[in-house]
């Protein structure tokens, strides 16, 4: 999982969407169109794959359910307002023992593992809470405290989780939170389990891997709007649960919806291996910075002789890219973590658990998992480097790799969160980049003038559509969908090419055995016949994470949100004084850039002296430049004129800009 960018203007819902669907060249439908049933095709594709594993095998059930102790009906946890922060209540259609139609009968098995919610006794004195949020609560029992690791995304479900562990376990206060890694299902729910007070007095401490806070929001911030906006397709979270809806992420249920905190570490992990005894508990501390986060680390209980993969080994294969958008993950490093975990820990441990999924028990079934997703790793990496050498293309590895016999029906290698296809692209994009070297391919068309003269060429968008239909039928959903996109962005007021273009769309989410994949093919089918939505405002941008967002990001962020054309042939320079960390920058815009460095510039235009904590305040719009200068909280001196010219020149972004179609 990744941080939601932390910025207001990165990361909140349209409130310029009415306007920008006035701007929509099609009529919306007066009533949202519903999802349709499976065709023929879907049908026979689901019931042929459902031949292809071995559902007999149910030992990931069992696995899932061992040291069950209690949960709370639905795993319900009441929200700031109606809305539940979360409730599993909505997927109660999973308890049908056979897969829906519209499902791919692999998904279906991974949604119902997904489900199964509630606390569990990992082994004496380390327990989990799962299904309370997509991710898991570990907590391990101190000789006088607790030690929290991984507080889940929200408050509101860390503090439920906590709950029901005291309902069936002795109330010892929590002493220590452990984050695993920097993505915010992993640390957001932190003010829900202890208090910052009690934080900044010693009484509890907070541990994270070298490099947490710098990277818990620098992989997202500077593109966060864009991410933001595609998460919704690969979470799938603009869609109700259901059969013909959202059943699983692949990696957990779904995110949770509520208030995302942050408190800084008092202690990082720095070394590769690091010992530390906590609270008279050993812990074995193994840094593995750049596999699914960029500061990232495992660890090992030795008296317990239970292993922590965080987010490295889970029951699924997860993603070397992830489709929201994020930097490629080196596919053989991952592997390389993996295995030094198995050398160092395998034959010690009895039990593996991560901070997703469910424990898999047993010394020999605990070193058959780790080498088998070490050799998948390893395996999409090699092999896809083995094919570009080959002068294959991104798209022909994609279509070409197979997974070896001995991998394909393991569950663990299912692609339910990342998939072989775009994995494997994500190794050529790594090593080769975008182009594919065909310099045809060097310098194409924009798509809305690619489509035109595409549909042009076909004999115009009605032959299209009548060839399209006939290909539908035979269940062609890839190139439907592909072909339909081309009329629609030539064109998007053609109703028909929309809805037959979300048919396709659709029938492919259907087969899809990636919860991500599934999500994505839903969002874009629903969009297509409805257009974008209307949602309210929200996003995880408050005091907390701001503090995550160093003054160097902060200013690259503005140069990222730079209107260049209205900064066109404009120069200024402006000096920030920070009362409180002492820092000092000199902000500088020229060429139509905005760069800064440390320190200052005597003939500046303007001189701005503030504490972060008043530019949060402006930032997240509780304060404006001028009121904190009426309030003495801000002192500009030289031309104050030139602060506002800058303000006035930075874009603001559309949270909701289409994704299916082109932009008005």
């Amino acid at each position: 999982m990744h941080l939601l960018p932390v910025l207001p203007r990165a990361h909140r819902a349209a409130a310029a969407c009415a306007a920008l669907a006035c701007a929509m060249a099609f009529a919306q439908p007066a009533t949202p169109l519903a999802p349709k049933p499976p065709e023929p095709a879907t049908l026979a594709a689901n019931a042929e794959f459902a031949k292809t594993l071995p559902f007999a095998d149910r030992r990931d059930f069992e696995d899932a359910m061992r040291g069950f102790i209690g949960t709370v009906p639905d795993a319900l946890v009441p929200g700031a307002g109606e809305r539940p922060a979360w409730s599993m209540k909505p997927y109660g259609f999973l308890q049908a023992d056979a897969p829906a139609d519209s499902v791919n009968p692999s998904l279906w098995r991974q949604a119902q593992l997904n489900a199964i919610h509630g606390l569990f006794r990992v082994t004496d004195r380390v327990y989990q809470v799962r299904g309370f949020d997509i991710a898991n609560m570990t907590i391990v029992e101190g000789d006088s405290t607790l030690i929290v690791i991984d507080p889940l995304l929200a408050a509101e479900t860390a503090r439920a989780a906590l709950a029901l562990y005291y309902q069936h376990r002795p109330r010892k206060p929590v002493g220590t939170v452990v984050y695993t890694h920097g993505h915010a299902d992993h640390f957001g729910g932190v003010k829900g389990v202890v208090d910052e007070a009690d934080v900044a007095a010693g009484k509890v401490q907070v541990i994270a891997p070298s490099g947490f806070m710098e990277t818990a929001v620098a992989e997202n911030i500077l593109a966060g709007n864009a991410i933001s906006r595609r998460s919704q397709y690969q979470f799938g979270s603009l869609l109700p649960p259901g059969v013909r809806g959202q059943v699983d992420t692949g990696l957990g249920k779904a995110l949770a919806r509520g208030t995302v905190t942050l408190i800084a570490p008092t202690a990082t992990i720095d070394k590769p291996t690091e010992e530390r005894t906590i609270d008279g508990v050993q812990f074995v501390f193994q840094l593995v910075p750049g596999s699914e986060a960029p500061s990232e680390m495992l660890m090992y209980l030795p008296q317990f002789r239970v292993l922590n993969m965080a987010e490295d080994v889970t029951h699924t294969m997860h993603n070397l890219y992830t489709i929201r958008g994020a930097e490629v993950r080196d596919g053989s490093l991952w592997s390389k973590y993996i295995d030094q975990a198995r050398v160092a820990f395998g034959d010690r441990t009895d039990v593996l658990i991560a901070q997703h999924h469910w424990p898999t028990t047993g010394r020999e079934r605990i070193v058959e998992l780790l080498k088998k997703q070490r050799d998948m790793y390893k395996f999409i990496n090699d092999q896809s480097l083995r094919l570009l050498n080959h002068g294959y293309t991104a798209a022909d590895i994609a279509e070409t790799l197979r997974m070896p016999a001995s991998l394909e029906q393991e569950w663990s290698a299912r692609g339910y969160y990342g998939t072989l296809r775009h994995n494997a692209k994500a190794v050529y994009q790594k090593y080769l980049g975008w182009h594919d070297a065909d310099p045809a391919n060097l310098n194409p068309l924009p798509p809305v003038a690619q489509a035109r003269k595409t549909v042009e060429y076909m004999g115009g968008a009605e032959a299209v559509i009548a060839r399209a239909r006939g290909d539908f039928a035979r269940g062609e959903y890839r190139w439907v969908a592909s072909a339909m996109s081309q009329v629609v962005y030539a064109d998007p007021s053609n109703r028909a090419a929309r809805e037959l273009g979300a048919d396709a769309l659709e029938q492919l989410g259907y087969q899809s055995e990636a919860g991500t994949w599934r999500s994505a093919y839903l969002v874009g089918a629903m969009e297509l016949r409805n257009g974008v939505p209307k949602i309210p405002s929200g996003g995880t941008a408050n005091a907390d994470t701001l503090k995550a967002v160093s003054n160097d990001l902060f200013f690259d962020y503005l140069g990222v949100r730079l209107d260049a054309a209205k900064a066109e042939g404009k120069r200024l320079v402006i000096d920030w004084n920070f009362t409180d960390s002492k820092q000092q920058f000199v902000l500088t815009l020229e060429n139509s850039a905005l760069t800064h460095i440390a320190g200052r510039q005597p003939d500046a235009d303007a001189t701005v002296t503030l504490s972060r904590a008043t530019l949060d305040a402006v930032t997240l719009k509780q304060t404006s430049f001028p009121a904190a200068v009426l309030a003495g909280q801000v002192r500009i001196e030289g031309d104050r004129a030139k602060l506002a010219e800058l303000m006035a020149m930075l874009d603001s972004f559309e949270p909701m800009f289409p994704v299916v179609e082109p932009r008005p």
